[in-house]
C-alpha cells in the first residue's frame, strides 16, 4: 500500500492528461497535455513502448471512450487531449497497442465530421473488430490486434454506468461489464513473453464530477470486479504477475461525513438509488420538460428511483424536510426552464455546476442523508492510494510522487 501526490506542472488540482502522462512516462507536464513536455515540443517515451520493445503485448481498456485522456496516455503523444481524432489515429496506425477496448470513439469522423471513419482506418491496419457480446467474450490469443468496442454505449461514447448496467441485466438484457473486457483482454494478450494491460474505471471519475455517490460506489465495485479477474489470472502466474491499482487523481472531494449528520453515517441509504444521474437525465428529466410534468409527479419517480419521499414516518431518514423540498422545487423549476448552465448566476453554478439542476440536487440530498458530501465538481489536490500485489509489489509501499509509479514499473520491466 502506498500514497502518491498528483500535482502537475500547472496545478495542484491536475487533469487526467497530465497525471496519466506522469504514470506512463515518469515526467510532469501541463494540464491537458498528453506525453509532451511543458514547451509542447518534446515528446516523452512511455512505459508501453518499452514493454513492446521487450516483446510484450499491450492492452488498453476503459469504461469511457478509448480516446479519453487516461487511456490515450498509454499509446499517444498529443499537445492537446481534445484532439480526439488524432489521438485515435495514433492507436490505430501505431504499433504500441494490441488490444483496445471498452468505450467508443468521441470523434469517429474527425472534429468536422469529414475525416475517414476510424473503423475504416482500423480495418485498413489489420484490426479485428468484434461486433457482438459473444464475439468479444470468445476472443482468444489467435486474434491479432483487437478493437473491442462495447456494442451498447451510453453518454459520450462510454459504456454504461454499472448501476444502469445492473438494471438492464435485471430486465433481461446482456450488457458487457468492465470485467468482461479485462477477461477477453487477457485471452488476447497472454503469451510467453508477457503483457502490459492498463484498465481504467473512468466512469468513477465522471460520477464524482456529477457528485453522484450512488453511481460512484457501483462503478468502484465494477472496477473491483475487473481487478478480481486479474487476481484470478495472477493465481496461476504468481511469480511473474504484478497488479497495481491506483487513481490518476481524486475527483469531487468525496468525504465520509456531512455537517447535517454530525458523526453519524447511513451509507446503506445509497442502496435506494437504482439509476445514475445520466440515465435519469436522459430517460426522465428530458421527458418532464417535453411533457410539462408537474413537480409532484416527478417526485413519484424520485421516490421510486432514489428513495427520497415527500411524506412518511418521522423515523424514516429518507423523508424530505421542508428545506429539502424547497431546494428540489427550485432546482426542478430551473431544469424545466430554458436557462442553460452558460447563463447561471454564481450561486447557481456553485449549487449545480454544469449538471442538470434537478438530478444533481436529488443526488446531493441523498448523499447528505447518507452522511457523505462532495466539495467540488472538479478534480482536487488530494493524494491517492496505490495498491499493489504480486511480483515486485513491495516497491510500491510508501509516500511518493505519481511519477515514481512509472519509475517503479520501468525498473521491474528492466528499463535503464
Amino acid at each position: 500500500l502506498g500514497l502518491v501526490t498528483t500535482y502537475d506542472s500547472s496545478s495542484f488540482c491536475p487533469d487526467s492528461a497530465s497525471t496519466a502522462t506522469s504514470m506512463a512516462s515518469g515526467k510532469k507536464t501541463l494540464s491537458g497535455v498528453i506525453n509532451y513536455d511543458e514547451t509542447l515540443t518534446n515528446p516523452y517515451k512511455i512505459i508501453t513502448e518499452y514493454a513492446k520493445e521487450a516483446g510484450k503485448k499491450v492492452g488498453v481498456i476503459t469504461s469511457v471512450s478509448v480516446d479519453h485522456a487516461t487511456p490515450a496516455a498509454y499509446y499517444a503523444k498529443q499537445p492537446s487531449r481534445n484532439d480526439y481524432y488524432d489521438i485515435s489515429l495514433q492507436a490505430l496506425t501505431g504499433t504500441t497497442v494490441d488490444y483496445l477496448a471498452g468505450g467508443g470513439f468521441k470523434k469517429m469522423n474527425g472534429a468536422d465530421g469529414q475525416q475517414k471513419s476510424l473503423l475504416d482506418v482500423a480495418k485498413e491496419n489489420g484490426w479485428v473488430i468484434p461486433t457482438t457480446n459473444d464475439e468479444i467474450r470468445s476472443l482468444t490469443a489467435t486474434n491479432d490486434r483487437v478493437l473491442a468496442t462495447n456494442p451498447v454505449l451510453q453518454d459520450s461514447k462510454a459504456i454504461h454506468y454499472e448501476i444502469d448496467r445492473i438494471q438492464k441485466e435485471s430486465a433481461g438484457e446482456d450488457v458487457l461489464s468492465l470485467a468482461d473486457f479485462v477477461r477477453s483482454g487477457i485471452n488476447v494478450l497472454d503469451n510467453d513473453k508477457g503483457f502490459f494491460m492498463m484498465c481504467e474505471g473512468g466512469k468513477i471519475d465522471w460520477a464524482c464530477h456529477a457528485n453522484d455517490a450512488g453511481a460512484t460506489v457501483t462503478d468502484t465495485l465494477a472496477l473491483a470486479d475487473a481487478v478480481q479477474v486479474a487476481i484470478d489470472f495472477a493465481k496461476e502466474h504468481a511469480d511473474e504477475t504484478l497488479i497495481v491499482v491506483t487513481g490518476d487523481h481524486e475527483t469531487g472531494g468525496l468525504t465520509i461525513g456531512f455537517a447535517g449528520t454530525d458523526y453519524d453515517t447511513y451509507l446503506d441509504s445509497l442502496a435506494n438509488q437504482t439509476i445514475s444521474y445520466a440515465q435519469f437525465d436522459e430517460q426522465y428529466v428530458a421527458a418532464y420538460k417535453e411533457n410539462g410534468t408537474s413537480f409532484e409527479d416527478a417526485m413519484k419517480d424520485v421516490e421510486k428511483l432514489f428513495g427520497l419521499k415527500l411524506s412518511g414516518e418521522e423515523t424514516d431518514r429518507l423523508v424530505l424536510t421542508d428545506y429539502e423540498v424547497q431546494r428540489l422545487r427550485t432546482a426542478f423549476d430551473l431544469a424545466m426552464s430554458d436557462t442553460s448552465s452558460d447563463d447561471y448566476t454564481q450561486e447557481q453554478y456553485v449549487l449545480y455546476g454544469t449538471y442538470n439542476p434537478f438530478s444533481v440536487t436529488v443526488t446531493h440530498i441523498l448523499n447528505n442523508k447518507s452522511g457523505v458530501d462532495f466539495t467540488s465538481y472538479s478534480h482536487t489536490g488530494l493524494p491517492v492510494a496505490v495498491f499493489a500485489d504480486g511480483n515486485g509489489a513491495d516497491a510500491f509501499t510508501g509516500y511518493y510522487d505519481n511519477t515514481e509509479i512509472y519509475q517503479k514499473m520501468a525498473s521491474l520491466v528492466g528499463v535503464q
